[in-house]
């Protein structure tokens, strides 16, 4: 069999790429003609090699490994284990990973009957000892990866829902600090509008702690419909939840008027914290002595828009398209985590809405809610 593999090793690797290439999506890479079967052949190869030869049993089991596989990789274990790597991180499946060795089963006997090449029992015992391996470690090394990418996103999912809610935290902490200085500084009273954003401050946090762990509990249930909300008195709540951070930044935020019609179905909470992100993503990069702007107002196709615009010079070449993914950050300011307009976006998206940004070169950027009329 040995002598048969040599002779025809480029027909068998033509043959195996042409039933790779039959199947949906699958192109042979430089990648698997090096770790796939052409070094599996030559390890089978040398494999029969010894055994036809004569020369010791240990040198064919340090090649393909003994009958049942064993704990310490053989050569072929290793070039399978490297096959399978690349499988997975290519984004196949297992199934395709068995399937490559079984395209070269198949091109042997196959090619072996037409050029009427018979094998003893003893060389079919080695080609199928050396598939079994090869099959074994490669789907082994396979699943290994594929776990490891299973628990990297879950990490990733985990990271960013805390990297949520410690950033939401830190807002409402940050916003009833504010609220709390400013009462002890002057005569205020708590029934008045700052006693109102402290108030909002605290309700903010004890919802966020609530959510953490109902999603701790895996509590499911149904969710009740969102109500119908009053975008003036939305907008009206988000700038005065937003007001004390602007002046502390010695930024000048604008509201326009809001039309008293419009309504939305929404939840008030998630909403807010998605409007009062892009406020202050605008006062922390707006150029000194510029406005920040929030208007809401009804959009030519019916949907009621919510615009946050600043004065921060434009948006760097195609940073549009990442701004939003979690933990990115531009400019020189990385007082923050990067997640304010992740956090934004998945608020809004949350609510059946839309959240994008439009950019105003020289002058600044427009970030616009879209949501559903009521």
């Amino acid at each position: 069999m040995h002598s048969f593999l040599r002779n025809n090793r480029e027909e068998l690797i033509a043959r195996c790429k042409a039933s790779v290439a039959q199947r949906p999506k699958r192109v042979a890479t430089e990648l698997q003609l090096r770790n796939g079967i052409p070094l599996f052949l030559d390890q089978l190869m040398r494999t029969l090699d010894a055994e036809e030869s004569g020369d010791s049993a240990a040198l064919s089991v340090q090649i393909s490994g003994p009958p049942g596989g064993d704990l310490a990789l053989s050569e072929i274990g290793m070039g399978a284990t490297a096959h399978g790597r690349q499988l997975m991180e290519l984004g196949y499946s297992v199934d395709q990973v068995v399937h490559d060795y079984g395209d070269l089963c198949q091109a042997v006997t196959s090619l072996a009957v037409e050029r009427d090449a018979p094998f003893t029992i003893d060389e079919f015992r080695t080609l199928n000892r050396c598939l079994d391996n090869a099959i074994a470690d490669a789907v082994t090394e396979f699943s290994a990866q594929r776990d490891l990418v299973v628990e990297r996103r879950h990490n990733e999912i985990v990271t960013e829902r805390i990297g949520f809610v410690v950033h939401e935290l830190r807002n409402a902490v940050h916003t009833a600090t504010l609220a709390a200085a400013a009462l002890e500084s002057g005569s205020l009273s708590l029934q008045g509008a700052t006693g109102g954003v402290l108030k909002r401050s605290l309700a903010t946090m004890t919802v966020l702690l609530a959510d953490a762990v109902s999603t701790i509990r895996s509590a499911a249930h149904a969710e009740p419909p969102p109500p119908q909300l009053s975008v003036a008195s939305v907008i009206g709540e988000a700038a005065s939840s937003a007001a004390l951070d602007a002046a502390a930044r010695g930024c000048t935020m604008v509201v326009r008027p809001v039309d008293p019609a419009l309504r939305v179905s929404a939840r008030r909470e998630p909403l807010i914290a998605a409007i009062v992100n892009l406020l202050q993503n605008g006062f922390k990069f707006t150029h000194p002595q510029t406005e920040v702007v929030l208007n809401a107002y009804a959009g030519e196709d019916g949907s009621v828009c919510i615009d946050v615009s600043d004065h921060c010079g434009g948006l760097p070449p195609g940073f549009s398209a990442a701004m939003f993914r979690s933990f990115t950050q531009a400019g020189t300011n990385r007082s923050g985590l990067g997640l304010g307009l992740s956090i934004a976006r998945q608020g809004v998206e949350g609510e059946g809405g839309t959240l994008g940004v439009r950019d105003v070169p020289g002058v600044g950027c427009v970030f616009t809610i879209a949501l559903p009329p009521a």
